[in-house]
């Protein structure tokens, strides 16, 4: 997972190389993007920021396909400062990365200021409770090679097996990727393995364009009965593609 790069100004920002925007219909487009910051936090924290580092971003806009995008981290005291841009500086995602469990990570502190919107304000999730939880889901990930270290798109993907059963199978796919938050714990995860998750839901929010759910899926190994890794989701739901409120 480890690519060339540069640094720039004084040496303290590392910037990765542009690459082509792959447009991904459905809730986890713009995931893919995070593979691209790893080898930046590799460099900042080391190998060891696959077993126990932390990602976390807020996606700011859609990039166009084939439009190309470059990563970079600025590194600070207590975590890293992450952006993605497009060739014309459009800011396509910002957020935090860390060789540690970050309580002010992007998504963390973004959490902290959200204001619980009120029920009557809420149509499209409506049927989703705040503190709800749901245990022993099966998760697993065909496809790569037995064994290999899933990259953060691929854990996110993993988790994503979640959707359903947090939003309910009519709304898991018309979500989009407001934010994801991946902690390492235990870490990487394996291609090939089976893993157990829990999910619980601790926000719901409402804005002028959008409702949005905030979440955990925290991913277990069954043999070990310990917790290899969380991801945070922030799934947006646009009011304009919901009859709800057009």
């Amino acid at each position: 997972m480890r690519v060339a790069h540069e640094a720039t100004g004084e040496g303290t920002t590392l910037v990765g190389p542009s690459f082509p925007s792959r447009h991904r219909a459905g809730p986890l487009s713009g995931a893919a993007y995070l593979d691209a910051f790893v080898p930046l936090l590799v460099d900042l924290y080391g190998e060891g920021w696959c077993a126990g580092g932390n990602l976390s971003v807020l996606f700011k806009a859609a990039a166009q396909d084939g439009e190309m995008l470059s990563a970079q981290a600025t590194p600070g005291r207590e975590r890293a400062r992450l952006e993605m841009r497009s060739a014309a500086m459009a800011l396509i995602c910002q957020g935090t990365g860390a060789d540690h469990a970050d309580a002010g990570s992007e998504l963390s502190r973004r959490l902290l200021t959200q204001e619980a919107a009120p029920r009557s304000a809420i149509r499209i999730l409506a049927g989703v409770s705040i503190g709800a939880e749901i245990h022993d889901l099966a998760l697993s990930l065909p496809g790569a090679a037995a064994g290999a270290a899933l990259s953060p798109s691929e854990v996110v993907e993993l988790a994503a097996a979640a959707l359903s059963p947090v939003v309910g199978a009519d709304l898991a796919h018309k979500g989009q990727l407001g934010g994801v938050e991946i902690q390492f714990l235990e870490g990487p995860l394996r291609a090939g393995a089976a893993y157990l998750a829990r999910t619980r839901l601790h926000a719901i929010t409402e804005s002028p364009e959008a409702e949005a759910c905030w979440f955990d899926v925290l991913i277990a190994d069954p043999k070990a009965g310990k917790d290899q890794a969380r991801v945070t989701f922030c799934l947006r739901f646009m009011k304009t593609a919901s009859p709800l409120w057009t």
